[in-house]
């Protein structure tokens, strides 16, 4: 069975809500970051999560960005979704291994962490994307997410992630639902939402029951009418190409590109949120070489912060999406602080 996301709304029209199936993304991440099993729960939960997000975003090109440093052995876990709820993300240390908890369940909040935050960036293809982020509350993700559509958006949620583990620590089951209050409705709708919440208990347990998207929403919202708006398959969907690692090249500059030429003589890059890596022979680096020196030659016009701002955050997402492969030997590894820096010298002109 494919992966699978759904949307309804009540037939009352007080709540929304949305459920997605998402073993086999969940499983091809793993696959990918050679995640070891909390590793594995932790990113698939929020794989699960920013594809609702995102699917809720109508605009062309729109895209939701997922982030979560709570300060765990786990790192920061880095999830996007498109406007249709299509998928990638990445884990900082993916084979993280921890004890169970007493009830013999992963522990994802503990390899997650709870001293950090959660931040959301809604990219609308306007001038700035929006950005909004609330302190962790125990790193499970499926409370924190709840958490900050109340105290960032106002907006009564409910939450719930799953990610079952087999055996051999290929996925099982995974999904989830997010289920909203909408303008107008009753405060005593929450308590019915409540109810159905615990009656179904963990998803990773409902979906192993072999409840798919729409089933594990019918099932918490029992106590509802439903109309189904509409559903539709789900992916694991990198957005990498071979034009945007040319373009992260030309961004190191002059100098380290023609270091690069010096000392390697070619280079291979692997994109951060999937498996393909991008082999550059001495000729095509020097063709880019040519392209960075040109650039340089370029006198820029500021017309104001925006336009500057625009221009940097191109520039990360170019430098921070592609990663050395190991036969690259860490060349294009550029330390966050190093970034920042040049950021901040761009913001003070």
């Amino acid at each position: 069975m494919s992966d699978q996301l759904i949307r309804a709304i009540s037939k009352d029209g007080h709540i929304k809500a949305t459920a997605v199936s998402t073993r086999a993304l969940t499983e091809r991440a793993r696959q990918i970051h050679k995640a070891l099993p909390v590793a594995t729960a932790a990113l698939g939960r929020t794989l699960a999560a920013v594809s609702m997000m995102g699917n809720a975003l109508k605009e062309d090109g729109a895209s939701v960005t997922l982030q979560i440093k709570g300060g765990g052995p786990l790192g920061t876990l880095l999830a996007v979704s498109d406007n249709q709820g299509n998928v990638r993300g990445t884990v900082d240390n993916p084979v993280v291994d921890l004890p169970l908890r007493p009830d013999g369940k992963l522990d994802v909040g503990a390899a997650v962490g709870h001293e950090g935050t959660l931040t959301v960036i809604r990219d609308l293809n306007m001038k700035e994307p929006y950005v909004g982020s609330v302190g962790l509350l125990g790193g499970e993700i499926a409370e924190d997410l709840a958490a900050y559509f109340v105290e960032s958006e106002q907006i009564p949620t409910a939450c719930g992630l799953g990610v079952l583990v087999d055996r051999d620590q290929s996925v099982l089951a995974a999904g989830g639902y997010l289920i909203q209050l909408l303008p107008g409705a009753e405060e005593g709708l929450i308590d019915k939402i409540e109810a159905g919440v615990r009656r179904v208990g963990s998803v990773s347990h409902a979906l192993s029951r072999g409840l798919d998207a729409q089933g594990l929403l019918e099932e918490v919202l029992s106590d509802f009418q439903l109309e189904v708006l509409e559903t539709h398959p789900v992916e694991y969907r990198c957005s990498c190409s071979r034009e945007r690692v040319s373009r992260a090249l030309i961004s190191m500059g002059r100098e380290e590109l023609s270091s690069l030429i010096a000392e390697q003589g070619q280079a291979d890059l692997s994109c951060q949120f999937c498996d393909k890596v991008y082999h550059f022979s001495k000729e095509e680096l020097e063709g880019l070489l040519d392209k960075a020196i040109a650039q340089e030659l370029i006198i820029p016009v500021f017309v104001g912060s925006t336009i500057i701002m625009q221009g940097v955050q191109g520039l990360m997402e170019d430098i921070c999406t592609y990663f050395p492969h190991p036969k690259s030997h860490g060349r294009f590894r550029m330390a966050d602080d190093v970034l920042r820096q040049g950021v901040q010298g761009i913001s003070d002109l």
